[in-house]
């Protein structure tokens, strides 16, 4: 992703990948899977990413590689979008952002390879070449170790006991290093690369004059005394999902839409947060809107349970308008979720979520 200023906004899909392109040292964006994460210092431990409804271990529900042009200490740039995807809660959303500069500990000075590496292995890689050790389950810090083998990691107990169910039970007597094929623990969302294009915009003459037949078509079609009753039933509700209707329909498969500064798109007129409600980043900068998940990705999260599962209309993320660097770790930042009218957020008028 680039930064998009106050221009057209960018558009994400989500396509089908091979697993080597979804590698940390491809930088990828991409849905789902595990995080490929950036800096290896200042990894967010599981304090920092516990849902803050339930407190229980979330899942990446997607990354983003969005440097900065011009910005040196931003050369490398990545946002995290991680939420709870346990029943009854399915809420909880944290987002994090971490930027490096060309010159580094982890990364080549040079972009990568195009082309697919000579190895054909998938194997899951735990542990970052600092040594830290990632959770056998999510991807995620893992300061917890199997107390029989000492060799598989955790993030958590509930994910130690996720893995113990899914055969580490049968591994961890047996001798040797621990295989690095692990299981699939149906914890994950599934993976896909977002590929990324610019939004092509109509004049906006050409917009007024589509709009205006379409009116005048439908008000010939229709009787008068049905627009009547349209005309005293129209809200600002509806006129806001229209919109929002009409700015997606030329890419409806479209799961996000990217452009630092720009206006996100709304999907109600319920909920849309003020300026008083995107609190400062802790260094004193504004936060300004960075990019927002549409509800069509929920198509491929596959996240449908019995009971309660994954929703929104909208999440909004907003960033530190500097990008300040907050040391070398990662900084949280802001998600404002907004749902379709009629259909109750994770509390009753709630839309705020941890980002200070």
């Amino acid at each position: 992703m680039a930064a998009a200023g106050a221009g057209p906004a960018e558009l994400g899909f989500a396509e089908e990948a091979p697993a080597w392109r979804l590698r940390r040292e491809q930088f990828p964006s991409k849905v789902g899977g595990r995080p490929a994460w950036l800096g290896e210092a200042g990894l967010p431990g599981p304090g920092a990413l516990a849902c803050a409804l339930c407190g229980r271990p979330p899942a990446l529900v997607l990354q983003l590689y969005a440097p900065l042009a011009g910005r040196a200490d931003a050369f490398h740039r990545g946002l995290f979008l991680f939420c709870c995807r346990t029943p009854p809660c399915c809420e909880g959303l944290r987002v994090f952002r971490n930027q490096l500069p060309r010159q580094n500990d982890i990364f080549s000075h040079e972009p990568p390879p195009e082309n697919p590496p000579e190895e054909t292995e998938d194997a899951v890689c735990l542990q970052l070449r600092s040594g830290a050790q990632l959770c056998r389950v999510c991807g995620c810090l893992a300061p917890k170790t199997c107390s029989r083998c000492h060799r598989a990691h955790y993030c958590s107990k509930e994910h130690q006991a996720l893995d113990w169910r899914a055969g580490h039970k049968q591994a961890c007597a047996q001798s040797g290093a621990l295989d690095n094929t692990v299981p699939d623990h149906n914890f994950l969302f599934p993976e896909f690369e977002i590929v990324v294009e610019t939004e092509e915009e109509a004049l906006p003459e050409a917009v007024e004059r589509e709009d205006a037949a379409e009116a005048a078509e439908s008000m010939a079609e229709t009787p008068e005394d049905v627009l009547d009753s349209m005309a005293k039933h129209e809200s600002r509700e509806d006129r806001i999902f229209q919109k929002f209707k009409s700015k997606i329909a030329p890419e409806p498969e479209q799961i996000l839409r990217y452009g630092r500064g720009i206006t996100p798109v709304w999907i109600s007129g319920e909920n849309i947060p003020q300026e008083k409600d995107i609190p400062n980043c802790p260094c004193g900068a504004k936060r300004i809107f960075e990019f927002q998940v549409m509800p069509q990705l929920l198509n491929h999260l596959k996240a449908d349970r019995l009971g309660r599962s994954v929703d929104w209309g909208v999440l909004a993320v907003f960033t530190c308008a500097d990008s300040c660097g907050l040391g070398s770790g990662y900084a949280e930042e802001f998600v404002w979720k907004q749902d379709v009218a009629g259909t109750p957020g994770p509390r009753e008028g709630a839309a705020r979520w941890p980002g200070v």
